[in-house]
């Protein structure tokens, strides 16, 4: 059995192979996951409820094809601040927390920018209005750089369980 480190939650195998199977796809039904984890449907119910409960499973989502919804452009945003004060990136983060474009937010370091963010548009001309209408006027950013995606490589949102063996 291994252990979370973090949190001290103890994963066992059979969790493992349920985690993997769910975080691939979240759309199967308890008796589909059971099967392909070889167990009955109760006791995988259980299991998932257990790891709901214990925060592992967090949410559940659908993943949409954003070409196919006509939003090409993805900017990575990178985002110096004026000051570091826990009042101004708390303000910055509640302010993007409301910019459904912004689909991940990092506080970072090692870089010359404070925050990172990913944003996904439909074109550079959104983009354009969505950068000196929205990120520029948010009080308190100084310099902003960004750069654009021209492919996908790696595209997962699977975390690397293996760890956990």
């Amino acid at each position: 059995m291994a252990i979370n480190q973090k949190n001290l939650i103890k994963i066992d195998n059979i969790d493992r192979r349920i985690l993997d199977q769910i975080q691939n796809d979240g759309s199967l039904t308890n008796q589909e996951l059971a099967e392909k984890v070889g167990l009955s449907p109760s006791p995988c119910l259980r299991r998932v409820r257990a790891l709901e409960g214990a925060g592992i499973i967090v949410r559940t989502v659908t993943i949409l094809d954003h070409k196919k919804l006509g939003l090409s452009l993805t900017a990575i945003i990178l985002i110096g601040m004026d000051r570091h004060t826990p009042e101004r990136f708390a303000a910055f983060e509640e302010q993007v927390a409301e910019y459904p474009e912004v689909q991940e937010c990092y506080l970072i370091t090692g870089q010359d920018a404070d925050y990172m963010l990913k944003v996904v548009v439909p074109d550079m001309d959104h983009y354009h209005h969505f950068l000196l209408n929205r990120i520029t006027r948010i009080p308190g950013v100084s310099g902003v750089h960004s750069s654009f995606v021209l492919r996908r490589v790696i595209d997962s949102t699977a975390l690397p369980l293996g760890y956990l063996s």
